[in-house]
């Protein structure tokens, strides 16, 4: 087991080189260009990762300006604020191209742009949060009219994204999220102009003809977003939990071991690619270990055992999230990792897959087999207490010494008594 979950702190070695060599622009010294970097799909964990990797190299290979080539109906609130963070701590100028729409998380993303240039027929806004809580609306609210005001925008109407009960005069009646057109944004001073292609967006810009060198989004980066989805770090989490109860199950056979560093693995290497949880969560998960590991080996009353299982369900309580959200996916994991361990308890030692695991010949009495000396021969037998019986002692039976017990009575030395039953290597005894 020690050295399945040793397996595990080399993979997340592995994963951590992976990342921290990333794809570099192709364009040559001194060369006038662009870095494109397309924002398309679903904001997750996954783009965050990818879109901060290519800021910063695009920023070191001395990109001329950054254009973001955005398509998206939102996503994640967490990762597109941490696209957003990127955008203002380059020095590198940035512009958001938006040819069909930016919505909700999207939208940020947009007005967190340097500039904005929009095609003919897109829109953005739309950006009221789910589920719309007054906690959460304020928040994504504060951060919309924040991001407004760093970027030049009107804030009012960046919040009207995100709260219906404000409206814009000419915008958008109360009751009603906004959302905007190009010509609106062009009108209300959201959007530098528009343009129906990439290359005329840059023209706007007085970037014509500037070579474009466009970022590509890694496997792990893909990988990464998938595994930062709430509900699969949640599944993620009860495997581990089955994991574990398969393993106590099966005496160490090595199968739940495996499944668990896996799983273990795909939680741990997507929380530490995003930065959700930092070294914290993975660290106490590798304590818990150590520490049932130690109680395997070296028993202490369920000291380390139980310091262990507290440490792991920190760790995943940290991996996902350390909110409300987490207190309920752990439980929900629990409980779900139970019914599987239940339903495999159950069924597992029926199945075919089951009896081709495990031996199924038996060295049975009937064939000739025997453990230990089989002692009722002795059944019916008389003989004489040795030892004060208190019930029980030694008595010379058949010319043996023999331990035995009496019926509940105490029997002095020297008592002549009969043999009235054995069970296994228990023989109990009465007085004659």
């Amino acid at each position: 087991m020690i050295r399945t979950y040793g397996l595990f702190i080399y993979i997340l070695v592995c994963i951590a080189v992976c990342l921290g060599t990333p794809k570099v622009a192709e364009a040559q010294p001194g060369e006038r260009w662009v870095a494109v970097i397309p924002v398309k799909g679903e904001i997750n964990e996954g783009l965050a990762i990818f879109v901060q990797r290519a800021i910063s190299d695009a920023e070191k290979q001395g990109a001329s300006a950054i254009l973001l080539d955005i398509e998206t109906f939102g996503g994640r609130v967490d990762a597109a604020v941490r696209i957003r963070d990127s955008q203002f701590d380059t020095s590198v100028p940035t512009l958001a191209y938006v040819q069909h729409r930016a919505w909700s998380a999207g939208a940020l993303i947009t007005i967190a742009s340097r500039h904005i240039v929009l095609g003919p027929a897109a829109s953005i806004g739309s950006a009221e949060p789910i589920p719309t809580t007054e906690k959460t609306v304020a928040a994504l609210r504060g951060e919309f009219a924040a991001t407004a005001q760093h970027t030049g925008r009107n804030a009012i109407i960046a919040e009207a994204m995100v709260d219906k009960t404000l409206g814009y005069p000419g915008l958008i009646e109360k009751g009603q999220i906004l959302s905007m057109t190009a010509e609106q944004a062009k009108t209300y001073g959201f959007a530098d102009g528009i343009a129906p292609t990439r290359a005329e967006a840059l023209r706007i810009l007085d970037l014509a003809g500037v070579k474009q060198v466009e970022y590509t989004q890694q496997w792990y980066e893909t990988l990464a977003g998938w595994l930062g989805d709430p509900w699969v770090k949640s599944m993620l989490a009860a495997v581990m939990i089955f994991a574990f109860l398969v393993e106590i199950k099966t005496a160490g056979l090595g199968i739940g071991a495996l499944v668990g560093t896996i799983a273990a693995v795909l939680f741990f290497g997507g929380t530490a690619a995003s930065g959700s949880t930092g070294l914290w969560a993975i660290g106490l998960f590798i304590i818990g270990i150590v520490l049932i590991a130690i109680e395997l080996h070296v028993p202490g009353g369920l000291l380390f055992g139980m310091s262990g299982v507290t440490a792991i369900f920190a760790s995943l309580f940290l991996g996902l999230g350390a909110n409300t959200f987490a207190a309920v996916s752990l439980l929900g994991a629990v409980i779900l990792a139970g019914v599987m361990f239940v339903v495999l308890a159950k069924y597992l030692p029926t199945s075919k897959l089951w009896s081709k695991l495990v031996l199924k010949n038996a060295e049975t009495s009937e064939q000739g087999f025997v453990s230990t000396e089989d002692l009722k021969q002795y059944l019916g037998q008389t003989g004489k207490v040795l030892t004060l019986l208190r019930p029980a002692g030694m008595a010379e039976i058949a010319g043996r010494r023999l331990d035995v017990v009496s019926e509940g009575l105490f029997v002095v030395p020297g008592t002549e008594v009969v043999v009235t039953k054995v069970e296994g290597n228990r023989i109990v005894v009465r007085i004659k």
